[in-house]
């Protein structure tokens, strides 16, 4: 019997179909093995009395009742937070200046490739940079402020201005890389768009307005989307710099995790932490990929 054109071309969509899955096999085996099983592995430690040494010990929901009444969880978390919001909208809106400095003023690669520059050199070099830089002693700022004959500032030992400095040091890693994608993004802008909108006699703010924004929304809701989680996620210049302190000025919640894991031999105890942190993650980017329908563009 004759073969029809569909069954000939549903055979060639399954061939291609396969083809595909053998080449994202590779990359689903790595997924499995260093993302799915852990994730799993820790939904069941996070249930256990475990101290990194003997067998994890079954406790049920035990440690996620003790976390909802531990007031040094919810500091931890709400010094996150609080960086969140010192860190993200900074960042965010330096990175879009920079991306329109570099697609309206110069197209040069080498600014590109030194604005790039902080976020290709690891956390811990970065903070040990800035550490020094910092220091009330002997760093390079406050020298230039006390020859501007003003008193040293305490930026990182200071209850006050700790947070927003750790905030500041990451935003200077950062916010190269993001600026080179929402570059990227401002390179899909149909110009005919901005040149209809030009004769019209449309000034420079609102054509930013109402023609960049809108169609930037996808980048910069993927932008500020991963940037949030990432900021979650502040451990290493926190660890090298302050350490949670001042007191407890900048005791973030991965460094809650770290010491109860790693250092009380808490392991149960502090993967419950995690397993609460990555549930709030997921709640906070659904919500922002609602409220900014991240993936709807204007145009």
């Amino acid at each position: 019997m004759r073969e029809t054109p569909n069954k000939r071309k549903r055979k060639s969509l399954d061939k291609q179909g396969a083809g595909a899955l053998l080449f994202l096999l590779p990359s689903l085996i790595g997924f499995a093995a260093f993302f799915i099983v852990p994730a799993l592995r820790g939904i069941f430690l996070s249930l256990t009395d475990w101290d990194l040494l003997g067998k994890p010990g079954f406790v049920g929901l035990e440690n996620y009742g003790k976390l909802l009444t531990d007031e040094e969880f919810w500091n931890s978390m709400l010094v996150t937070v609080k960086y969140v919001f010192w860190n993200i909208p900074l960042q965010t809106v330096l990175a879009l200046g920079i991306a329109l400095v570099m697609d309206r003023v110069t197209k040069s690669s080498v600014f590109r490739g030194i604005i790039l520059i902080p976020w290709l050199l690891p956390n811990v070099v970065v903070a040990l940079l800035w550490l020094w830089l910092l220091d009330p002693a002997v760093g390079v700022i406050n020298s230039t402020v006390q020859s501007w004959g003003m008193k040293p500032i305490n930026f990182l030992t200071s209850t006050e201005l700790a947070l927003p400095s750790i905030a500041g040091i990451n935003i200077w890693r950062h916010m190269g890389y993001t600026a080179l994608i929402v570059f990227a993004g401002l390179q899909g802008i149909p110009r005919e768009v901005e040149e209809a909108a030009l004769i019209d006699g449309a000034s420079p703010w609102t054509r930013f307005i109402r023609i960049i924004l809108p169609y930037l929304r996808p980048v910069l809701a993927f932008v500020i989307i991963t940037s949030v989680i990432g900021s979650f996620q502040i451990y290493d210049t926190v660890a090298i710099t302050t350490r949670g302190g001042p007191i407890t000025a900048t005791y973030v919640i991965y460094l809650f995790i770290f010491k109860n894991g790693f250092e009380s031999y808490l392991m149960g105890y502090a993967t419950a932490a995690s397993m609460i942190l990555f549930l709030i993650l997921m709640g906070v980017s659904f919500l922002q990929m609602r409220i900014m329908r991240a993936s709807e563009s204007d145009f």
